[in-house]
């Protein structure tokens, strides 16, 4: 190479100085994570430096232009040999060396400078000579694919600019890359500021970029949206008035979101793509960035216009990814997802990467003003979010030590407010009362109790209603057929629930205290009905049965002396007369010994299905022609005294049906699954039942007696009417035997004849069985003869034969029950004005015991008084109504009517800083969205009313369902969550209000009604991947 080709460039300095300044460069520089160091080929570097050590300028040993052909596979690709050795096959230089070289010494044309990146390896730092070479697509076109290098320290951006610049894509695009392995699987490049080492792309991986579509979605998606027709695929409608399917009971998360989307400054945000800059991918407190991008999707979706209604799938995975309390498909609360969403979304877009340590300080008597600036500052030094920046305001927070008077004051910043309901201290109870009258239909009354009071005041209101004495009733819950509970009188009212199906029993107890020491003791019967399903086992040929619960319990207060088998069959028939009718004389219910004998063996043998491996004593009640004829006259004449003086039918038109209507009777409102229910007009006479229930036997006459004599007790000082005796009621052919028989009964060895023959001539309408609580399991009889244990609490059930049941049994009557006029008094819904709640909010209360406060100066926790005051309010004011109550001893749902502005809601009385003279904020905020909650505390249904902020236009979101509201149906008493916004940051409409149409017709006003959520009727939709 000639002197002449060296002048073109800059003069090299003397050799002494070259070899002086490249080795002084290559002694100092120290590798850094970054900096570029450059492949110079082994033998070229030789060759200057055996030149600038011995040669001079006109040397022969001249190396000429930078030349590193040698290294490079072809000159048209320019790639790198594999395995190319340091210090053998190329030689590395810093940058400074490498410039002074160039510029002394020039590059031949055509070749590329071999500049490679420091790269921070897990062990140590090293020169990458071999960068990552990686594949680059358009998932619109994945066909056309080339390739680029790319050093381990470069970040993903540096990649996406480069296919952007590849495949001429607009900066402007909205995209995001996938990683796709050699084994097919893609993953996400979701943090484009990571480095290609940190991403773990290697060498033959291709990175495909996808741009956003007009629609919000993204083509790599499955279809999340809900087209009916293929018109629909070009609906172009209101950008936001979008519904959300409801994947199974989500409704509470279509709710929150919807409010949410329609919050203007942080909707906003999201459309315009500026959290991509600020997705926080390092936060220990955050989700990578990842609900923060899931509810982007959800947005931009809804605000594109495209679609009627959209699948928000993707992102109910995240949130219970994320938060485990939401996985599933349970009912949640939108307020509790609202809260869980505002922190995962500004711990996702956090500008602070690195939170430092703050400590507290107390205002230790400083300004107010002073202490307060210094919090918010605080609080900003460790979150700095676009949700700080909407929804984020400051508390005063004021404790006082009871004993030392300390007062420590904080100011503590806040997202939203939970403001309290005033609470009512009574509650409304609906319950049924079950006279001790049997012809008497059982009655729903609705009684107002104290909401902290007991079940003896229960007892005391009801009794004003019934005029019974509280002493003489039982409370029981009822559920399927028996009793769940039976509640002593100084039990709490918080363990029954709305929900609860209350029974209240009359008793039959003396009625003085004299009488009460003459008479022996009682004790309380729980009675079940249970239908027998009789089953025959074909390989053993032996015969079982099993039960089945019916009807409606009852509760009895019995002598213990009349706890027999023959003395309990007579009083259920009495209990039951209602709707039990007994077998007239006319009517065949004889039996042979001889024939029944199977059957005898078999229930001795069986018990439920399960053999007992004891005999059962044999019912033996005899038929009502073998009871005395003056006890049985005696029963009867007092039962229909009763009758006569205590039991009034009521007329047809007396009772009320829930509709309203008067001409009916309705069925009792429990838990009587099985029964078929029908209304008839006639009521159960008088005179057909008086012969055929009051079955009496010589042996239980005193029994008899005490349940007529307790009837009798509540009777009218009216006489009773004379009634003719009833007697025996014998055939000619057997008047012999029907005297004798009519006579007290004999011991079965004085008398087995005649005994025999009573036997022959009846048959029980059901057995009587000692059984458990639940009226599922037999138990054993009790001692002396008595058909239970008084061990415990005794229950019994009486078992039906199918045939028996069906011909005796009225479950039409047995359901039927009348309703008080205390029903038909409209209950009045309370109404709260939003100041009163806030109020409420600031008043001070004392701290709980779970939750005490450390005084300093006294050294230990303290049950301090606490106030809370508004110093300063966000630019968007969420305010959650606390309607769910939950304490130690009630948990309730509060219905009351929250009367909140729409407008103009003001809270300069309400705030600590009154100054605005410094540039703040005003104080008035304008309702632009509403979550609501139909229904109680185990089920319900959440919607949204929520203003559109392009027209202004109030909307009804009830998931998938959208449609117009009007300003006079926002305020209900379903409202739960409220956003309000600042009315300086309020922008005007940019688009006129639009005309109702029939998509979106509006849906009439009416009180809020409960409903639950209801996802039988969705739509198939296809599980979408991210």
């Amino acid at each position: 190479m000639t002197a002449n080709s060296r002048c073109s460039f800059a003069k090299p300095p003397g050799l002494e100085t070259q070899l002086r300044e490249i080795e002084s460069l290559l002694r100092q520089c120290e590798l850094r994570a970054g900096d570029s160091w450059y492949v110079v080929e082994r033998r070229w570097y030789e060759q200057w430096k055996e030149f600038v050590e011995n040669g001079d300028q006109n040397s022969s040993s001249f190396p000429g232009q930078i030349n590193n052909a040698e290294l490079f596979e072809d000159l048209e690709s320019y790639h790198l040999k594999e395995r190319l050795v340091e210090n053998e096959d190329f030689m590395l230089v810093p940058a400074d060396a490498w410039h002074k070289l160039l510029g002394w010494y020039g590059m031949v044309d055509g070749q590329p400078p071999l500049e490679r990146k420091v790269v921070d390896l897990p062990s140590t730092l090293k020169v990458e000579v071999y960068p990552v070479e990686i594949f680059l697509c358009l998932h619109s076109n994945m066909e056309n694919v080339v390739s680029s290098q790319f050093s381990r320290a470069d970040d993903i951006q540096s990649i996406q600019r480069t296919i952007c610049e590849t495949f001429s894509v607009p900066q402007a695009s909205e995209c995001r890359l996938w990683m796709k392995s050699s084994d097919g699987s893609c993953e996400r490049l979701r943090n484009v500021h990571v480095s290609v080492l940190d991403a773990c792309l290697s060498s033959g991986m291709t990175v495909i970029m996808e741009t956003r579509n007009a629609d919000g979605t993204w083509p790599s998606s499955r279809p999340q949206i809900i087209r009916n027709s293929v018109e629909e695929q070009d609906y172009q409608g209101q950008p936001g008035v979008c519904g959300l399917v409801n994947l199974g009971n989500t409704c509470f998360m279509n709710s929150a979101l919807q409010c949410l989307s329609n919050t203007p400054p942080l909707t906003e945000y999201f459309l315009q793509s500026s959290y991509l800059e600020e997705l926080n991918f390092t936060n220990p407190l955050g989700m990578k960035g990842e609900i923060a991008e899931a509810y982007a999707d959800v947005i931009k979706q809804m605000w594109s216009g495209r679609h009627h209604s959209m699948v928000p799938r993707v992102f109910k995975t995240k949130v219970g990814h994320f938060a485990s309390q939401f996985l599933g498909y349970q009912q949640h609360d939108s307020q509790e997802l609202l809260s869980f969403l505002l922190d995962g979304l500004h711990e996702d877009l956090n500008r602070v990467k690195n939170k430092e340590y703050i400590e507290l300080c107390d205002a230790n008597g400083r300004p107010d003003q002073q202490v307060a600036e210094e919090a918010w500052r605080n609080h900003l030094r460790r979150n700095d979010s676009v949700i700080v920046d909407t929804f984020h305001g400051l508390f005063k927070s004021t404790l006082v030590c009871p004993e030392c008077r300390k007062i420590s004051v904080t100011f503590d910043p806040f997202c939203y407010l939970s403001v309290p309901l005033p609470a009512s201290k009574e509650r409304v109870m609906e319950i049924f009362f079950v006279s001790l009258d049997p012809y008497a239909k059982p009655a729903q009354h609705r009684v107002v109790v104290p909401k902290a009071g007991k079940v003896s005041d229960l007892c005391a209101a009801l009794s004003e209603m019934t005029g019974v004495p509280p002493s003489k009733m039982v409370v029981a819950d009822v559920f399927n057929h028996h009793f769940y509970k039976i509640y002593n009188i100084d039990e709490s009212l918080s363990c029954i629930l709305d929900r609860d199906d209350i029974f209240v029993y009359e008793l039959n107890t003396p009625k003085q205290r004299e009488e009460q020491l003459q008479q022996e003791e009682r004790v309380l019967l729980a009675l079940y009905l249970r239908e027998r399903s009789y089953c025959r086992d074909l390989s053993s040929g032996s015969s079982s049965y099993g039960t089945t619960l019916f009807g409606h319990p009852l509760l009895l207060s019995v002598p213990i002396s009349c706890c027999s088998q023959e003395a309990l069959y007579n009083l259920f028939l009495q209990r039951l007369a209602r709707y039990v009718r007994c077998p007239d004389p006319s009517e065949e219910l004889e039996e042979g010994e001889e024939d029944n004998d199977e059957e005898q063996q078999q229930q001795k043998s069986q018990t439920n299905g399960i053999s007992d491996g004891e005999e059962q004593e044999e019912l033996e009640l005899p038929h009502p022609c073998c009871a005395d004829a003056n006890s049985l006259s005696e029963s009867t004449n007092s039962a229909e005294s009763h009758l006569d003086a205590n039991h009034t039918e009521p007329p047809l038109d007396s009772d009320v049906t829930k509709n309203g209507s008067q001409d009916q009777t309705e069925p009792l409102a429990s838990s009587s699954a099985n029964a078929s229910i029908t209304d008839t007009s006639s009521s159960v006479s008088v005179t057909d039942t008086s012969s055929s229930t009051n079955v009496s036997i010589t042996d239980t006459s005193s029994c008899t007696d005490d349940m007529n004599t307790s009837r009798n007790s509540n009777a009218s000082s009216e006489p009773p009417a004379e009634q003719p005796q009833q007697s025996c009621d014998t055939t000619e052919e057997e008047k012999e035997d029907g005297q004798e028989a009519c006579s007290p009964r004999l011991p079965a060895n004085e008398q087995p004849d005649k005994r025999n023959t009573c036997r022959r001539r009846r048959k029980t309408l059901f057995t009587i069985q000692a059984v458990n609580s639940n009226g599922t399991t037999e138990r054993k009889r009790g001692e002396g003869g008595s058909a239970v244990s008084f061990s415990s609490q005794p229950y019994v059930a009486i078992d039906w034969d199918p045939d028996m049941k069906k011909r005796f049994y009225n479950e039409n009557e047995a359901e039927k029950y009348v309703k008080h006029s205390s029903m038909e008094v409209p209950q009045q819904q309370n109404t709260v004005q939003l100041q009163e709640c806030i109020e409420l909010f600031t008043t001070v209360e004392t701290l709980e015991e779970e939750n005490p406060w450390y005084c300093p100066v006294c050294k230990k926790h303290q049950l301090a008084t606490k106030k809370l005051d508004l110093w300063s309010l966000p630019e968007v004011l969420i305010i959650h109504l606390k309607r769910f109550s939950y304490t130690k001893f009630t948990r309730e749902k509060l219905e009351s009517i929250v009367d909140f502005p729409l407008r103009n809601l003001d809270f300069s009385g309400c705030l600590l800083r009154k100054n605005l003279s410094n540039g703040e904020p005003p104080s008035r905020y304008d309702l632009i969205a509403v979550s609501n909650h139909y229904g109680g505390l185990r089920d319900g249904h959440y919607t949204s009313y929520a203003r559109n902020k392009d027209n202004g236009q109030w909307y009804d979101f009830d998931d998938s369902k959208v449609t117009y509201a009007r300003e006079d149906e926002i305020v209900t008493n379903a409202a739960y969550v409220l956003f309000y916004q600042r009315q300086d940051k309020i922008r005007k409409p940019t688009l006129p209000a639009p005309n109702a149409s029939p998509a979106l017709a509006t849906r009439p006003t009416g009180d809020a009604t409960s409903s639950k959520c209801n996802t039988s009727e969705l739509e198939a939709v296809p599980v979408e991947t991210d």
